[in-house]
């Protein structure tokens, strides 16, 4: 038992004496100098400390320089989510025989005119209506006080009339983004995220297949073949549900449009239907925040153009969720309904309602993937 340690010593004293030969090999010897002493032990504590903290240093940086463009990461994450959302309209003109390059201009055009458009038609509608709503929203406060619990409520805090002076001074966007210069910064930080989203968005939908291929291409080439019909079918994935989000928000716009004309709040009608819209884009909390915002306008119209918001909006998520929402989703994304809720809560909390937009298509993906590799790997065993 005594007699092992040893050999282990003898080996250490080779190895060390292994190295100073080595060491003493390679760099010339100054006799003036001295002999050169034993090389650095890249084993010692002090070395392994040493280029350990430099690493860490170095992972610090790093962090705190992606945290600072993060912003300019999220623009880019968009910008791909949305071309690929335009991806399948570019490869339905190349079914048809279109080149690529004639079908992604052919989209380009098409895009850039909707926008002319909606902007040309859509937003002065929008814009008056909204001073409309602006300028009724004291007569709604008169209202509210009508109401005695409203009444109870603002003899302790005054709360009407500080909101009606709030609304009347006209001077809330200023508050908000922190006065006028705080306003034009965030118009223009706006202006420009779009600008180049919009191009980001075009330069991905153009070279979109050459970036794919790009990215296989660093893949083995014995499973380049798999994870290229991996890849292709998470695209599709994205496309599918871009494309029907779309579809499931123009429905809710529409629906709206017409039963605010019914209902008598024809003066607000676009306006509103284009919130609604918009918020159906977001998965969860969006459809319900729309319903909210006009149920309160139609209160404050007629407590019964209230009770018909809450009844159409009440039948329409019903039939949103179970109708359309199923039969527009099911080519495109396949998951599962908890976990919809939790990745859009994941995804809320991590990037707002970016977050949330893309939180459902890359659940689906992961789950794709998680199928398809590690589930047949775990089979095969």
């Amino acid at each position: 038992m005594s007699k092992d340690p040893a050999p282990e010593t003898e080996e250490t004293e080779d190895t060390a004496d292994t190295e100073e030969a080595a060491f003493a090999a390679d760099e010339p010897v100054d006799e003036d100098l001295g002999e050169p002493g034993r090389p650095f032990s890249r084993h010692s504590p002090f070395y392994v400390g040493f280029f350990g903290g430099l690493g860490a240093i170095l992972a610090f940086w790093l962090g705190t320089q992606l945290l600072r463009i993060s912003s300019v990461l999220v623009l880019v994450v968009v910008a791909m989510f949305l071309a690929a959302g335009l991806n399948p309209i570019v490869e339905f003109f190349v079914r048809r025989g279109l080149k690529r390059t004639y079908a992604v201009l052919a989209v380009i055009l098409a895009v850039v005119a909707a926008l002319a458009l909606f902007v040309l038609a859509i937003v002065p509608v929008i814009s008056d209506q909204v001073a409309a709503l602006t300028e009724s929203a004291p007569g709604w406060f008169d209202q509210l006080q009508r109401n005695r619990t409203v009444r109870d409520l603002d003899g302790r805090f005054d709360l009407v009339d500080k909101a009606r002076d709030y609304v009347e001074k006209g001077d809330y966007a200023s508050s908000v983004f922190g006065g006028v210069v705080g306003v034009g910064l965030a118009v223009l930080s706006a202006v420009a995220s779009t600008f180049i989203v919009t191009v980001l968005t075009l330069y991905f939908l153009s070279s979109l297949e050459t970036t794919k291929h790009a990215f296989y291409r660093l893949t083995p080439a014995s499973r380049r073949e798999r994870v290229t019909v991996l890849g292709d079918r998470v695209l599709e994935g994205v496309g599918g549900y871009v494309s029907g989000a779309f579809v499931v928000a123009t429905c809710a716009g529409v629906s709206s449009l017409i039963f605010l004309f019914i209902v008598g709040l024809g003066e607000y009608a676009v306006a509103l239907a284009f919130v609604v819209a918009l918020l159906d884009v977001i998965p969860m909390i969006g459809a319900t925040i729309g319903a909210v915002i006009v149920t309160a306008i139609g209160f404050a119209e007629d407590p019964k153009i209230g009770i018909a918001c809450i009844v159409f909006y009440l039948l329409y998520q019903q039939i949103e969720n179970y109708v359309i929402y199923p039969r527009v989703m099911s080519r495109s994304v396949d998951v599962p309904g908890a976990v919809t809720v939790i990745a859009a809560l994941v995804g809320a909390a991590l990037l707002g309602v970016v977050g949330a937009l893309l939180a459902i298509p890359t659940a689906a993906a992961i789950l794709m993937i998680t199928r398809e590799v590690f589930v047949k790997r775990q089979d095969d065993r």
